[in-house]
Parts: structure tokens; sequence; C-alpha cells
């Protein structure tokens, strides 16, 4: 498997919960489950359409590369020096998301509040860690460009989704 396939379920994962927060991330006091399912359907419509932009360029540098299979060669070692930052900071989020989920209200509550909060407003310190990542684990600037796109759009997600659909909640 390469790592490309893990990047694109990872992004569509984060435009997911994008959606999800760009219309529940504001009030954590009322369970609304059809209602954020939908959102977090919508971030993963609107993440899937804007990680075209990655594939289309990654694509159209491998068709006008010279050297088809070291370009090849070059965006896999970039996506893995990409993924390695972002799986770390996975992980925390992963463990911030259980305990929300997994322990009592109050607790829970709290678990946003000194986990996901603040971990929501590192995602662009996280993206670039990775477009970092990409570039010195071998990628060089073709890998850094795919890697900066694809930062960009899953980066869109949750203000295109939240313009669209949820300007209203507060």
């Amino acid at each position: 498997m390469t790592p490309a396939i893990l990047l694109a379920l990872l992004g569509l994962i984060d435009a997911s919960c994008s959606g999800f927060r760009a219309y529940a991330g504001r009030d954590a006091r009322i369970r609304k489950r059809r209602a954020t399912a939908r959102a977090a359907v919508r971030g993963l419509a609107v993440g899937g359409v804007l990680l075209l932009a990655p594939a289309f360029t990654a694509t159209v540098l491998l068709l006008t590369a010279r050297d088809p299979a070291g370009t090849f060669d070059t965006l896999a070692a970039g996506a893995v020096g990409y993924l390695l930052p972002l799986a770390v900071y996975t992980a925390v989020v992963a463990v911030s998301l259980a305990a929300y989920l997994a322990l009592p209200f109050r607790a829970g509550t709290l678990a946003v509040v000194i986990g996901l909060g603040p971990l929501t407003l590192l995602r662009p310190l996280a993206v670039a860690a990775a477009c970092l990542g990409a570039l010195v684990n071998g990628g060089g600037a073709p890998a850094l460009l795919v890697g900066t796109i694809a930062g960009a759009a899953v980066l869109c997600v949750e203000p295109a989704v939240h313009r669209r659909w949820y300007r209203h909640v507060r």
C-alpha cells in the first residue's frame, strides 16, 4: 500500500471531523445526532472534492516528468515524511477524542477543553510539520508542492462547510 492511500484516508477522516466541527463544535450541551451526522457527511463530501487538487497535482507531475519512476519514488518518500508528523498528531487527537466519548459528561467536556480544542488550533502547525517532513524525507520540491496543496485543502474544509451551510450557527 502506498502512503498516498493512507494520507487520502486520513484527509477524508479529517474532512468529516471538520464538517462536524463546522456545525457542532460550538455547542456541546445538546446532543444532535442526525444533524451532526449530516454535517460530517457534508465535510466528507467537501473534503473529497478538495482533495482532488493534490491528486491532480501529483498526476500532472508524474505525467510530465522525464523520469516517472524516479518522480514516483520521490513523491512516495515525501508522502512517508508527510505522514509521520500527521500520525503523531492523529494519535494524540484519537486519545483526546476517546476520552471525550468514554468519560462522563463533565470529564468529557474537560477533555474537549484541554485536548480537542487546542489540538484543533494546532492543525495548521501539524500541516506545516508534515510539509517540512515531506521535504526533509527526500520528497524535494514535488512532494512539498503536493503536500502544501493537500494541507491547504484539508484546512479549507471547515471554513467552506461552515460558510456554505452553517453561517447561522453561533
